[in-house]
């Protein structure tokens, strides 16, 4: 995505003002757009964002400074310039303090206005000057169009230039890997490597190896070195994805690293300095977790520097159809399908739909429409078939975990043969522990040892 016309909101109930703002904004380059009143402007923010805003202090109904207020709340990124006829040092000082970018006086010098709208948009975080002045290619991947979304970016922006730890929440599917990885690419360390894991995929005596690395004959099986994800994203990113899952023995640890920043790894006598930077995320409640004793507050507050949500799929309904379109048309290529297109009809579908499973559900739903398409339209019963079929291969997260951890008991038994002793220790729980699992999943442990001999 590439802004070529950075584009400017301005607000005045006095048409004539309005239009000769509107042609000299133009004429430097500037994509306009007008509202007559703060209401107005309001519901133009809530279809698009732009880069700044300019709007007259005295207004009929909310005025300039309510508006400011109302905009800092909603998106405190947005730089406002407010303009009044009543120039007193005492207006300036207030708005200055509210933390108004600009303040000019009517009647205005076009040169000292031009100067402040070029100054604040400097500081708008949507404008990202990376190869040319005004380039979007950070964020190329998410593809949206939600004013909801636009203000995530602007905030992702703003947090790629420092180095804080961010904590991205939201629901599974959402794209929390995705920002991240928007994230790395706008920051100073785009051009070093972006290192994800997901915290819950991987067992708890694997997770502590795969992070911090291991060195030869640290464990039966290990047979050479092995370097962790913190030393293969040095100088870059590495994203600690369902953080919320991450065992307590380990988050420890990981403190440890966080705070040190050096890496020891399993079985080794020395650390490795390294210089990673931290993004995590979760669907959990972390906070709920922390009061619970599942999470650790001193990690929890060392992740949390700075909070983001990616809103679910049904808070931003007007991405479905540029989302759908898009899909269709990767997967169209992928698949080598004539598709055009979705069938209005089938847009209606997608777009009423609930999306607990969100943009994955949402891709794969397309991906099964246009696996089976045999017309150059996607339609009504495609999309209908595809989201029933999406909905009945959905399991509960309850349903998963169990899934998880019988699949898990029963390699730990493969691996030690059906010997309880070994297989509780690998599993680092002990044998009372490990015999109340084994019942509840209905395994017997002799049943392994007879398949061993």
């Amino acid at each position: 995505m590439t802004v070529s016309n950075p584009k400017i909101l301005i607000v005045d109930d006095d048409t004539d003002l309005l239009d000769l703002l509107s042609m000299r904004l133009t004429a430097s380059g500037y994509e306009v757009e007008t509202a007559q009143s703060a209401e107005i402007a309001i519901n133009r923010l809530d279809v698009s964002r732009p880069q700044l805003v300019i709007t007259d202090m005295r207004m009929s109904g909310m005025d300039g400074m309510a508006l400011f207020e109302y905009i800092h709340r909603t998106t405190p990124t947005l730089p406002v310039i407010i303009l009044t006829a009543h120039g007193t040092i005492p207006d300036a000082v207030a708005a200055a303090q509210r933390g108004v970018f600009g303040y000019l006086s009517k009647p205005f010098d076009s040169k000292a206005l031009l100067a402040q709208v070029v100054k604040g948009l400097r500081l708008s975080p949507s404008l990202y000057n990376q190869s040319d002045e005004f380039s979007g290619i950070w964020r190329e991947k998410i593809i949206t169009q939600s004013a909801v979304m636009e203000d995530l970016l602007t905030k992702a922006k703003l947090v790629a230039e420092g180095d804080a730890s961010v904590l991205i929440h939201g629901d599974s599917g959402t794209g929390k890997e995705l920002l991240a990885n928007a994230i790395h690419e706008a920051s100073k360390r785009g051009n070093r490597p972006f290192v994800a894991v997901n915290c819950a995929a991987i067992p708890e005596q694997l997770l502590e190896s795969e992070l911090f690395g291991h060195v030869k004959g640290a464990f039966t099986g290990a047979v050479r070195d092995h370097m962790g994800l913190f030393q293969k994203a040095e100088g870059g990113t590495l994203f600690l994805d369902e953080i919320g899952d991450m065992p307590l023995l380990l988050q420890v640890k990981l403190l440890r690293v966080l705070q040190e920043r050096q890496v020891r790894p399993v079985g080794s006598a020395h650390t490795i300095p390294v210089d990673v930077r931290i993004i995590s995320a979760t669907h959990r409640d972390l906070k709920a977790e922390v009061a619970a004793g599942n999470f650790r507050e001193d990690l929890y507050y060392r992740l949390h520097v700075v909070a983001m949500t990616i809103p679910a799929l049904s808070q931003r309904r007007e991405d479905i159809p540029l989302l759908t379109n898009y899909f269709t048309g990767v997967l169209s290529r992928k698949y080598n399908k004539p598709i055009n297109g979705v069938a209005p009809e089938a847009m209606e579908m997608l777009v009423g739909a609930a999306w607990p499973g969100n943009v994955r559900q949402l891709m794969n739903v397309v991906e099964q429409c246009v696996v089976l398409s045999t017309t150059p339209l996607i339609s009504p019963t495609l999309v209908y078939e595809a989201m029933h079929k999406e909905e009945d291969q959905l399991v509960s997260f309850e349903e998963a975990r169990k899934q998880f951890e019988r699949d898990y008991l029963v390699r730990v038994l493969k691996m030690t043969a059906g010997n309880m002793t070994q297989a509780a220790r690998l599993a680092k729980r002990n044998r009372t522990e490990f015999y109340k699992l084994l019942e509840r999943h209905n395994l017997d442990a002799s049943v392994f040892k007879r398949a061993s001999d």
